[in-house]
């Protein structure tokens, strides 16, 4: 798959997810496997660009190229500025969010909110396309609501505006993420269009992954949710549709291992005491479904610092690994 002059390869990607899809979790992602990771929403409107959350956004100092940078807004030349500042810091693939279900993005009428207006969708596309020389992709929803599944509408938009590939989640914008993606509808939209589509939407597995792929035609597949403390589901599906064979899941000593190295990221890329406070999340997703999850976060989530969050971990995953009461270690 190819978005512009970048070769996605293997053809999984990482969703972009506010408060989630940071750089040493794209970074992380990346090494394990995933073709391409798009980062964090940033914002549109100037007056942010320099807090301290946008600085940590747009920092891709040392990250692996292709970079992709998603961007919400409502105005179209603001739209367009963004675009052009993001390409000058490292950008070389900007999206356009249309797809984020979010309350607060969507009262201002940003992410999946712009669905509801086609118009103002075509002038945001030719706005973003036009101020800058790298590719353009756009993510979207199904539709605002159940009736009214617009999407393949947008997507004529997006193609006729020259938008270099789209990426659809499978549900209107009032599912949020309840029920189940409708592939069907993402079938219908890639057997229309030209350029490349990307399905995202309860893909959780490699024969998941597989199975999407078969029945919508799309040339990739985006994952979000499943990577949430799993990131090595992407050279699991990676392997998967290059062999069609199943790869053995990590041992205990390798996901510690992973997981240490992510925290040490955290620690160094936002400092203390944020970087103790973003990892907390991080350390409930990799230990969710292990034994004693709820006491060991109840442990962990008390570090104050850095030192004690790495030392913590360390002890709960070695008790795993040695058979012995993890909790009671971690204590």
């Amino acid at each position: 798959m190819r978005i512009g002059p970048h070769t996605i390869d293997p053809r999984v990607i990482l969703a972009p997810m506010a408060g989630v899809t940071d750089k040493p979790f794209r970074q992380l992602c990346k090494r394990l496997g995933a073709g391409l990771a798009v980062s964090e929403m940033t914002i549109s409107d100037p007056r942010f660009w320099n807090t301290r959350k946008s600085l940590h956004r747009m920092d891709h100092e040392g990250e692996p190229a292709p970079i992709s940078v998603q961007i919400a807004g409502t105005v179209p030349e603001l739209m367009a500025e963004a675009a052009r500042y993001n390409v000058d810091h490292g950008a070389q693939i900007v999206d356009i969010n249309m797809g984020c279900p979010a309350k607060k993005v969507c009262n201002a009428w940003a992410g999946s909110a712009l669905m509801r207006d086609e118009a103002l969708v075509g002038r945001i596309l030719t706005a973003m396309v036009k101020a800058v020389d790298v590719p353009v992709t756009l993510k979207i929803r199904t539709g605002w609501a159940a009736d009214a599944r617009n999407a393949p509408t947008i997507a004529r938009i997006a193609e006729d505006c020259g938008i270099a590939a789209l990426t659809i989640h499978g549900r209107t914008r009032d599912q949020q993420y309840t029920g189940t993606a409708e592939y069907e509808t993402i079938a219908a939209i890639k057997a229309m269009l030209k350029i490349p589509v990307i399905a995202n939407g309860d893909i959780d597995s490699p024969q998941k992954a597989r199975h999407v792929l078969d029945v919508t035609g799309c040339d990739a597949v985006m994952i979000g949710r499943a990577a949430q403390g799993r990131p090595w589901i992407f050279r699991e599906v990676a392997h998967f549709l290059a062999t069609g064979d199943t790869l053995p899941p990590p041992t205990l000593a390798e996901i510690r291992d992973i997981l240490i190295g992510h925290l040490e990221h955290l620690h160094a890329f936002y400092g203390e005491p944020q970087g103790v406070r973003i990892a907390r999340k991080h350390l409930g997703w990799y230990a969710k479904d292990r034994p004693e999850n709820e006491a060991f976060r109840a442990v962990v989530n008390r570090a104050a610092t850095a030192d004690e969050q790495l030392r913590l971990t360390r002890a709960y995953f070695d008790a795993l690994i040695a058979g012995v009461p993890a909790v009671a270690q971690a204590a």
